[in-house]
C-alpha cells in the first residue's frame, strides 16, 4: 500500500487517446451498449474499460459518448475489486444519487474498470457475509478465491503462486523457508534487489522498495506485529496463536518463527498492491485522462464530476495530468478513502522544500474543489500504508514516518496552505469551498469493517453521495 508519490513516466497510451469520434463510430457499428450495466440501478450507466497500460476498450468509450446528460458522474474502484465486486460498489453508490440533485441536472453514471483484484479474505461491509476474517480459517493460508484471483493477475506464475500458497499453509519454522518465500515474492514483483545498490538507484527513477530486499524475517515480523496492531490473525493457524509479543524478529531468533507467517501473507500483499498502485497512475494519466479530454472536446457541455476510492483516488487524481491547462470539465473531485500520500497535491514538501507533491498544483485544474475524505478507523491506511511507505528504504527526515509517509485518506490533505479541514455534518450542513482542496472527515459513516484493512471499504453511504453533490453543486 505504500506509495511514494513518484510520477507515472511514459507517453499517453495510444488507444486512450484516439479521436472520440472514432469510438463512437465503432460503438454504433458493433454495440447495443455494455452489458454489465443491467446490474446497476441507475440510469444511463455505462463503463469504461481499460488495460494495464491505460488503453481504453473503444466500445465502452462510445457508450459514455453517447451519455444523455449535463453531469456524469465518473468512479473509479479500488485495489480490493474484482468486476463484479466493482459493479456492485457502483450500484450501491450511485443508488441514492437520483433523489439528490437538481432538477436541471441530467445524470450520466460510468464505472471506471481497470484491471485489480480482489483478496476475498478482506470483508468488505454489507457486500460479505457477517462474522467474514481476514485470513480464513487457516490464518495465512490463501483461501480458494484469493488464490483464483492472484492467479488471474499474476498470469503464467501458477508454480510460483503454488509454491507460495504452500509455503503459507504449511508454515515451515526454517529460516531457509522465508528466504524462499521472500525470493518468490520478488519475482511476482518483478523486482530485482541489484537497484537498491548506489549505482542501480542512480540508474532507475524508481528504486526498489526495501520491503522486497532486507531481511524476510525483519519484514515479516514487522507485518505481523502491524496485523496484531490491526486485530488481525498475525499468528493463528496449524501451530496455534503465539503468545503476546512473540509474532516478530524475537520469536524467529527463540528457535519458533511459525508466528510470522501472517506478516509473510503481508508481504505477498503488498507485492499485488505495488504492481496496482503503480498501474492506477498509469490508468489515470494513459487513460482515463485523455479519455475525459476526448469526450469534453467532442461534447463542450458535459461536466464531469470523479469519483475514487483507494487506488482509485490515485486513477482519477493522475487523470488530472491530462487536463488542458485553461480547461474547465472537471467540476468537482471527491476521494473515498485516498491510497496516496497526503501530500500529493503539495507545492512543496515539508521535509525537502525543493520538491513537491506528484500531483502538485493540479487542483486548480478542477473548476470546483478536490475533496479527501478520510477516515480514522481506515486500518488499511492508519497502520500499513505508513508502515510500508517507511519501509521504501528512504529517510524521515526530520519529521517522524506517519508524518511523511501518511496517506490522504488517513489524514487529510496536508502541506497545501488553505486547506479546510470540516467534518462531514458540518460539510452537508454549510457546504464546502467552491475551489481548491478539502479535507472531510468522514469517521462518523466511514467506521466498519474486519482486520487487515478496516473501514477502509466502507465508503456506500448516502452522507458521501451528498457530499458528492454538493462539491459539484448539483443540489436541490
Amino acid at each position: 500500500m505504500a506509495d511514494t508519490g513518484g510520477p507515472v513516466a511514459g507517453p499517453v497510451g495510444t488507444a486512450a487517446g484516439r479521436a472520440v469520434g472514432a469510438a463512437v463510430g465503432a460503438a454504433v457499428r458493433g454495440a447495443a451498449g455494455v452489458a454489465a450495466g443491467a446490474a446497476v440501478g441507475v440510469a444511463p450507466y455505462a463503463e469504461l474499460t481499460f488495460d494495464s497500460e491505460g488503453d481504453v476498450d473503444r466500445v465502452t468509450q462510445g457508450a459514455v459518448a453517447r451519455m444523455e446528460a449535463t453531469d456524469v458522474l465518473v468512479f473509479a474502484h479500488g485495489w480490493n475489486s474484482d468486476r463484479s465486486t466493482a459493479t456492485r460498489l457502483y450500484d450501491r453508490f450511485f443508488a441514492p444519487f437520483p433523489s439528490l440533485v437538481g432538477a436541471g441536472v441530467r445524470l450520466g453514471y460510468v464505472g471506471v474498470v481497470w484491471p485489480s483484484m480482489r483478496f476475498s479474505d478482506e470483508p468488505i461491509p454489507d457486500f460479505d457475509p457477517p462474522g467474514a476474517r481476514a485470513g480464513g480459517a487457516g490464518g495465512s493460508a490463501l483461501d480458494p478465491g484469493t488464490r483464483r484471483a492472484l492467479g488471474e493477475f499474476w498470469p503464467g506464475r501458477t508454480a510460483e503462486l503454488d509454491r507460495v500458497a504452500h509455503l503459507l499453509a504449511e508454515r515451515p519454522g526454517s529460516p531457509a523457508a522465508f528466504v524462499e518465500f521472500g525470493a518468490l515474492v520478488r519475482e511476482l514483483a518483478g523486482v530485482d534487489a541489484v537497484t537498491t545498490t548506489a549505482a542501480g538507484a542512480a540508474a532507475t527513477a524508481a528504486p526498489v522498495p526495501a520491503i522486497f530486499t532486507q531481511d524476510v524475517l525483519e519484514v515479516c515480523g514487522a507485518f505481523s506485529r502491524a496485523l496484531a496492531r490491526a486485530g488481525g490473525p498475525s499468528a493463528a493457524g496449524p501451530h496455534g496463536p503465539a503468545a503476546e509479543g512473540a509474532d516478530g524478529p524475537a520469536a524467529a531468533a527463540d528457535g519458533d518463527p511459525h508466528g510470522l507467517w501472517g506478516g509473510a501473507k503481508e508481504l505477498l500483499r503488498q507485492a499485488a498492491y505495488y504492481r496496482m498502485k503503480k498501474r492506477a497512475g498509469i490508468v489515470g494519466e494513459r487513460g482515463l485522462g485523455p479519455v475525459l479530454a476526448g469526450l469534453a472536446a467532442a461534447r463542450p457541455a458535459l461536466r464531469f464530476h470523479l469519483i475514487g476510492h483507494s487506488f482509485g483516488a490515485r486513477v482519477v487524481s493522475f487523470s488530472l495530468r491530462s487536463v488542458p491547462d485553461g480547461a474547465r470539465y472537471v467540476k468537482s473531485v471527491t476521494l473515498l478513502q485516498g491510497a496516496f500520500s497526503h501530500y500529493a497535491f503539495s507545492d512543496r514538501l515539508p521535509h525537502d522544500k525543493g520538491r513537491g507533491g506528484a500531483l502538485r498544483g493540479l487542483q486548480r485544474r478542477v473548476d470546483g474543489p478536490v475533496v479527501a475524505c478520510h477516515s480514522p478507523h481506515d486500518s488499511a491506511l492508519r497502520v500499513f500504508y505508513p508502515l510500508a511507505s517507511r519501509m521504501a528504504g528512504d529517510s524521515a527526515g526530520l519529521l517522524g514516518f506517519d508524518e511523511r509517509w501518511g496517506a490522504i485518506g488517513h489524514d487529510g490533505v496536508q502541506a497545501v496552505p488553505g486547506t479546510p479541514r470540516l467534518a462531514l455534518d458540518t460539510a452537508l450542513r454549510a457546504g464546502v469551498p467552491a475551489a481548491g482542496c478539502v479535507s472531510v472527515d468522514a469517521g462518523s459513516v466511514v467506521r466498519r469493517g474486519g482486520a487487515p484493512s478496516g473501514a477502509h471499504s466502507d465508503i456506500c453511504h448516502e452522507e458521501l453521495a451528498r457530499l458528492v453533490v454538493a462539491a459539484g453543486r448539483m443540489g436541490r
